[in-house]
């Protein structure tokens, strides 16, 4: 009787043994499922980030190319970049794919695919060509707006949504309005920033939000065209003159109540300064005498003009004078009652509108300074540029992944 009892205890701790051992073997073998399907995913969860990465490293290129030809010009058409499995990471099967397809009229679109593997990511991107003068007002420092003056803009439309004064600063008080400043628009700081610190704004009224910007805005220097720096100087302007043709000065330097009349399509290479003493005038003539004349200053000193002096655009259109502060030009200045129908793009110059000295147009500079009861008024249509402006680049307008 004992041996057979502990014969069946025997038999069932076996049976219980191998119950175990199958229990241990499936949840093993579902751990191992598990980690391989864990495994699986991280490898295609890795390639499709690989995948992502390579397609947006293939839009960087195409733009930068873009922006590399059109800096180059003149600008064509014929040979828009590419690029066919371009590797990516050394070691790798990481590879990208673009092309760029478009003109100037209809917009240019990269897409870019980027392969890692067998997965693929493709991103789709529209180009916009943009000009330096997006905004009123943009400095590399400080912008300080004196009491009562006042931001606003003309010519624009639904489309262009709202403007905004900036600076790519991120110092305290940066951005400096003092009572009864009113800007009717966007004011943005240096990627970064910190608004509240930097805009010093508590009196004054922001009707638009403020933020810091998502990367620093490069001011790019500006270049004399090869044509006309070659061209000999004419010496310097001092009297009554008409100018209907493009040339070199040594300096502009007019006396009281002296005016250059401007006739035609002109574009001046000042090297040195242009001085304007009281109520001297540059004009530019109406579209009543010459609809076709303009004025483009490339400006290597500084600019003074002093009380009741003027860039006296008769057209009263600012896409019509425009004035590029080469690196040599440090400061531009406006005296009381120097009304200013224009453009200025100055990345090294400290540029002061003093009391009543209106502008109509827009300002990139160092730094920017309004004084008390001045108004700016930006023109929208500045923002429309070609392909043969200075400072113009192409933007990505808008994205999707595809």
């Amino acid at each position: 009787m004992n041996t057979t009892r502990h014969s069946k205890k025997s038999g069932s701790a076996l049976v219980l043994v191998l119950f175990a051992v199958v229990i241990l073997s499936l949840m093993g073998l579902g751990l191992l499922t598990l980690g391989l399907n864990g495994r699986i995913f991280a490898i295609r969860t890795s390639s499709d980030i690989k995948a992502r990465c390579s397609a947006d490293a293939g839009l960087t290129k195409a733009l930068f190319a873009m922006n590399e030809q059109l800096q180059a010009g003149p600008w064509s058409e014929d040979s828009l970049p590419a690029a066919i499995d371009e590797i990516l990471l050394s070691n790798d099967n990481t590879t990208f794919t673009y092309t760029v397809t478009g003109d100037i009229s209809s917009g240019y679109v990269i897409e870019s695919t980027g392969k890692s593997g067998h997965t693929q990511k493709t991103v789709r991107s529209v180009l916009q060509l943009q000009g330096p003068f997006e905004c009123p007002i943009f400095t590399e420092n400080g912008i300080d707006l004196k009491n009562g003056t006042t931001v606003d803009w003309i010519n624009f439309t639904e489309e262009d949504g709202s403007f905004k004064i900036g600076t790519n600063s991120t110092e305290e008080s940066a951005v400096d309005a003092k009572s009864g400043v009113t800007i009717n628009g966007d004011v943005v700081v240096g990627f970064g920033g910190d608004p509240d610190m930097v805009i010093s704004a508590s009196s004054a009224t922001i009707t638009g939000d403020t933020y810091a910007m998502t990367e620093r805005q490069v001011l790019t220097p500006v270049t004399v065209p090869e044509w006309l720096e070659s061209t000999p100087s004419a010496g310097t302007i001092e009297n009554d003159t008409t100018i209907a043709v493009s040339g070199k000065y040594d300096e502009i330097d007019l006396g009281n109540s002296e005016t250059i009349t401007i006739d035609g399509a002109v574009t001046l290479y000042v090297i040195g300064n242009i001085t304007l003493d009281n109520s001297a005038e540059l004009q530019v003539v109406g579209e009543g005498t010459n609809p076709n004349a303009s004025l483009i200053i490339y400006l290597g000193g500084d600019f003074e003009g002093k009380n009741g002096s003027s860039i006296n655009n008769l057209a009263e259109d600012a896409t019509k004078v425009k004035i590029y502060g080469l690196d040599s030009c440090e400061s531009m200045s406006f005296k009381n009652s120097c009304d200013l129908y224009g453009a200025i793009y100055a990345p090294n110059a400290d540029v002061i509108f003093y009391n009543s000295a209106d502008a109509f147009g827009s300002v990139v500079a160092e730094s920017f300074e309004q004084k008390n009861s001045a108004t700016f008024n930006y023109d929208a249509n500045l923002r429309d540029v070609s392909v043969n402006d200075e400072a113009v680049r192409f933007v990505v307008k808008r994205w999707n992944e595809r």
